[in-house]
């Protein structure tokens, strides 16, 4: 099956190209050096990272946020009595995730008109018969949103509801890895998924993040889905980094690498002329919905 799907891409994408841009090489993934969190900054770190992966083991935790499982176990408590998760043996799941996952729905619904205006925007760069890679996400799901309509068009996509979104649409060719399904994202991540990209050729990566800072570059709440990105990147000419600006000039925990990995920024109004002239001062080309 592999092999059929990498012969349907080398029709589409294997073309000479060339104007293809230099290939950015990707920093090493970094945990944000940091101190002891006070109490209440790691329980909301600590839930991110449950939204974003939609369990955790006690132990894993502890070593991530590096504290004891006595206080891990302490926080999962005080998260269950707040109604957001819910305890087992060992560890904790977010509380809506077996609803969210039945709905098929995502589990950020913030700032949903501006990512339509950014998936319109992000859309309207991608012409017909294109091979593209789409990131999961709310924003990304936007994207998808706004293509459909499209003619001959390729996406590779770790994320279900993208899958099942474009793949009912008659001018779409949808291709998908394997890998660990994560709930609260309704996507595929692990190394399985990240082996999926590598050796395949994509003109345009639409890439999603849950901060973004000049100096820290983009970050995530948990660790899982940095090497899928990564391969994603190293797998297509342009990235295009699809976010909010209530994201920018902010971290998470997990850092993927500098903005030297993105090509164009893609976000809304709000953002601040500070932010923008620093962004592009870092090469980034800012695109505003």
């Amino acid at each position: 099956m592999i092999e059929r799907e990498r012969k349907v891409r080398t029709q589409h994408v294997a073309l000479p190209q060339p104007a293809r841009a230099p290939r950015r090489r990707p920093r090493r993934m970094t945990v944000s050096a940091r101190p002891r969190l006070l109490g209440e900054v790691r329980r909301a770190k600590i839930l991110a990272w449950l939204r974003e992966e939609g369990s955790a083991r006690v132990r894993a935790l502890a070593d991530a946020f590096a504290v004891s499982e006595v206080t891990v176990r302490q926080d999962l408590e005080k998260l269950e009595t707040e109604g957001h998760i819910v305890r087992e043996h060992g560890g904790a799941f977010l509380k809506s995730v077996p609803q969210q996952v039945r709905a098929l729905a995502l589990q950020h619904h913030d700032n949903m008109a501006e990512k339509r205006r950014i998936g319109r925007a992000a859309a309207a760069l991608v012409g017909d018969s294109e091979t593209i890679i789409l990131d999961s996400g709310s924003t990304t799901t936007e994207v998808a949103a706004a293509l459909t309509g499209r003619r001959d068009m390729t996406v590779v996509t770790n994320a279900l509801n993208i899958a099942l979104m474009l793949g009912a649409e008659p001018g779409f060719e949808v291709h998908m890895p394997g890998g660990h399904f994560k709930a609260p994202t309704l996507s595929l991540s692990g190394d399985r998924s990240a082996d999926y990209f590598r050796g395949l050729f994509a003109k345009t990566l639409f890439l999603a993040t849950a901060a973004i800072d000049v100096e820290a570059g983009l970050t995530y709440p948990a660790l899982s889905d940095i090497a899928v990105k990564r391969a994603m990147i190293a797998a297509a000419d342009r990235v295009c980094l699809v976010a909010d600006a209530s994201k920018i000039a902010m971290r998470s925990f997990t850092a993927l690498g500098g903005l030297d990995l993105v090509h164009t920024l893609i976000t809304d109004d709000r953002i601040r002329d500070a932010d923008r002239a620093a962004i592009e001062a870092a090469g980034v080309e800012v695109v505003v919905a």
